[in-house]
């Protein structure tokens, strides 16, 4: 679907990669509803769209907060006669400890905003959609879901029913005007640890190695993922780790384990 003339939700659009992916939507045309927790950085956003600001409107929304994620269509209808997509974009990550460290907490947490928010918003948009002529979903999962990585287990098990979610979607969805996209993002540059209440300590024994990572910026995965969208692909691999890394698990999954577990295990405390 070409964004231009279209109205598009974007979750998690007051920084990161969905911050980009609103900016980018805005300069190809769409009128933008960019929702997210934190105000300010929402307010940022809205100020780096320059010109384009007029297209946009903010939305301050937890979308875990099932009840008003339901009510948020019948509030955007004062705005728009109708939306033609959603980005789910918004996610955390755990905080980098093996399960057994792991707090329950963090777990619930972690799975109420990637895979209960994902699924609030499609409920509460996809029956407006159903009505559009053109509309599309495009749900953000990670090369973690679909590739098990040490340190972000249950980020992961978030993610890999993000993907599954997506591509049943795409199945029960193919005979009607609806597509589905999953993305699968490799290593991006983020405030995602931030967001997630995560404070990275730059003294810790596994910093260093932590920094040596190699990512892609975000603008760039923005990019990928809104060309990914426009071609109606229905799987988005953003940066070459996550390209090849898919190949190899899919022909050797002990084999892709085995390497993303000796790299990212090491960065374990």
């Amino acid at each position: 679907m070409r964004p231009d003339g279209k109205n598009i939700v974007v979750t998690g659009g007051g920084n990161g990669m969905g911050r980009e992916l609103v900016l980018l939507l805005l300069q190809k045309g769409a009128r933008v509803t960019a929702v997210d927790m934190n105000e300010s950085r929402l307010d940022e956003t809205k100020m780096l769209a320059g010109n384009h600001a007029k297209q946009l409107t903010l939305h301050k929304l937890d979308i875990t907060d099932r009840d008003m994620v339901l009510k948020f269509p019948q509030q955007l209808q004062n705005l728009y006669s109708h939306i033609d997509g959603i980005i789910n974009n918004a996610g955390i990550i755990q905080p980098f400890v093996r399960v057994n460290d792991l707090q329950f907490s963090d777990i619930e947490h972690v799975m109420n905003v990637n895979f209960y928010g994902s699924l609030n918003m499609i409920k509460a948009f996809l029956p407006e959609l159903l009505t559009r002529p053109e509309a599309q979903i495009v749900n953000i999962s990670s090369m973690g879901g679909f590739l098990p990585v040490p340190g972000q287990s249950v980020y992961g098990a978030s993610k890999a029913a993000v993907k599954l979610l997506s591509e049943a979607l795409y199945a029960e969805l193919k005979s009607t005007s609806v597509r589905v996209s999953v993305v699968f993002p490799g290593g991006i540059v983020t405030n995602i640890a931030e967001n997630s209440g995560i404070i990275m300590d730059r003294n810790a024994p596994n910093a260093e190695k932590i920094a040596t990572i190699k990512l892609m910026p975000a603008p760039v995965a923005a990019k990928i993922i809104l060309e990914g969208m426009e071609k109606n692909k229905t799987r988005i691999y953003v940066g070459k780790d996550s390209f090849m890394l898919n190949l190899l698990y899919r022909f050797s999954p002990g084999m892709a384990t085995d390497i993303i577990g000796k790299k990212m295990g090491s960065l374990l405390p």
